[in-house]
């Protein structure tokens, strides 16, 4: 039957299949997914467990609180000795639950969906601000995360005002270098994450990389379109990609680990799905061609850019600093689509810290899922996961974290006052070391903008005045 004809009398199997191309009768009872999960102890059916009621046509998973709170790690998927997508199939569950009608198990998780789907609707790009201050709105919890919330407009890290985007209808062709990449900021690096926009744009400066935004470019839809609708989240990305595309770039680059997983996934889902990829060209007025190559930052430093290149630029070696490279859970997850080489151990950032002089630690939790997907739903679950890494990293001898993801960065430093450990941990992204490596100093790694300071962690190591 072609995906998208619904049938009135299909199992919940069948319905899997349809929308997602998964065969869920592949599945024999490893438990491997369950026994990676990070937050299986706070669902009511274990994914496991969601798998065997698929395959008897019990419906069960339609109500569980498991497929709202799944968060869309791909930790199960990446696992899956069968190659089974299970992450997508919660995303299925989700969206079958919604057309049927049926109450979300966790209603702020769907509430939050909405609101952020609405927002990017209206606006193109996220309002994060007007998301934060919706939620509060509509689950009553009018003060929740104020302090946070304050703190970071103190730093100038949230954008009162909203943007207004669309993508362009024409197109100008660029005569690029060898050194010129697409650039996708993703709508945290204008805002949250502002200084990771401003120190990713000044190495790429030191280091000669020519970074184009792409014009009106959209977001990505991140886990609320994926978790809502399949098209959605393919048209979504592909807005971009099909702009990159009409420049005539070859390669994108996204700092934001959601966004270039969101970018590859749809990339990935139209070149695997003829049908999909009619509709997605139906949509856009394009037929995108495949001809884009996205990169997450790190790569595109580390490969493109080149590790003896950045060598030569370190003017102040962070000799002495001991660096816990946290990548977060959509760096390298799933590998079939990211491509990653190291999909549970990846080296990337690690070769890009040695390269400034730090020391990496060896660790546990540097792909291990910080809840970022909840962290304004189900805050708690997002403070327990976050503790976690926090730990382990100081546990293992780390001076500090440093991450490129913004979803992680706001968990591990704009939450880590709210999660009540004993000690202090800062948090930077790779680019802010990066950049005091490359001798440019305190005010331009924007180390003022972090809640957690690093000032004085990188004082004691004589790697500022």
């Amino acid at each position: 039957m072609p995906r998208g004809q619904i049938a009135t009398t299909e199992t919940l199997a069948q319905m899997v299949q349809r929308e997602i191309g998964q065969n869920v009768y592949l599945c024999y009872q490893c438990v491997k997914c369950t026994s990676g999960c990070p937050l299986a102890e706070h669902f009511d059916l274990w994914p496991n467990q969601i798998m065997r009621c698929l395959q008897f046509n019990d419906e069960r998973p339609l109500h569980s609180k498991t497929i709202w709170l799944c968060a869309s790690c791909q930790t199960c998927t990446t696992r899956c000795p069968q190659g089974l997508d299970i992450a997508g199939i919660m995303d299925a569950l989700r969206i079958e639950a919604r057309r049927r009608g049926l109450p979300p198990a966790v209603p702020e998780v769907d509430r939050f969906s909405t609101l952020f789907i609405r927002d990017i609707s209206l606006f193109g790009r996220l309002y994060e601000v007007g998301l934060m201050a919706g939620l509060n709105l509509v689950t009553g919890r009018l003060t929740k995360d104020m302090d946070m919330g304050l703190e970071m407009m103190k730093r100038g890290k949230l954008n009162l005002i909203p943007s207004f985007v669309r993508p362009p209808k024409q197109v100008q062709r660029i005569e690029a270098s060898g050194n010129t990449v697409a650039y996708y900021p993703g709508c945290s690096l204008h805002s949250s994450a502002v200084e990771y926009g401003h120190t990713t744009q000044a190495c790429a400066r030191v280091l000669g990389l020519e970074l184009i935004e792409p014009p009106g470019w959209v977001c990505c839809g991140s886990t609320p379109a994926h978790s809502s609708d399949h098209l959605l989240a393919t048209v979504l990305p592909l807005r971009t990609l099909t702009t990159v595309e009409r420049m005539g770039l070859k390669t994108l680059t996204a700092p934001c680990s959601s966004c270039f997983s969101r970018l590859k996934a749809a990339a990935h889902a139209i070149a695997d799905n003829s049908d999909l990829a009619a509709q997605v060209a139906a949509q856009l007025g394009y037929a995108y061609q495949g001809q884009v190559q996205v990169q997450h930052l790190v790569d595109t430093l580390v490969e493109q850019v080149g590790l003896d290149t950045i060598r030569a630029k370190v003017q102040r070696s962070l000799a002495g600093l001991k660096v816990a490279c946290y990548y977060g859970c959509l760096v390298t997850r799933p590998a079939k689509i990211t491509g990653a080489e190291h999909v549970e151990y990846p080296m990337q950032m690690d070769y890009l810290m040695r390269a400034l002089g730090a020391e990496t630690v060896d660790w546990s939790y540097k792909t291990d899922c910080c809840g970022g997907a909840l962290s304004l739903t189900q805050t708690q679950l997002a403070w327990e996961l976050t503790a976690k890494i926090l730990r382990n990293a100081r546990d293992c001898g780390a001076d500090v974290v440093a991450t490129v993801c913004p979803l992680c960065q706001v968990n591990l430093d704009a939450r880590q006052p709210q999660i009540g450990l004993e000690f202090r941990l800062p948090a930077l992204y790779a680019t802010q070391l990066a950049v005091l490596a490359f001798g440019l100093g305190p005010r331009e790694a924007a180390l003022e903008r972090n809640l957690v300071d690093p000032r004085p962690v990188l004082q004691a190591k004589g790697l500022i005045q």
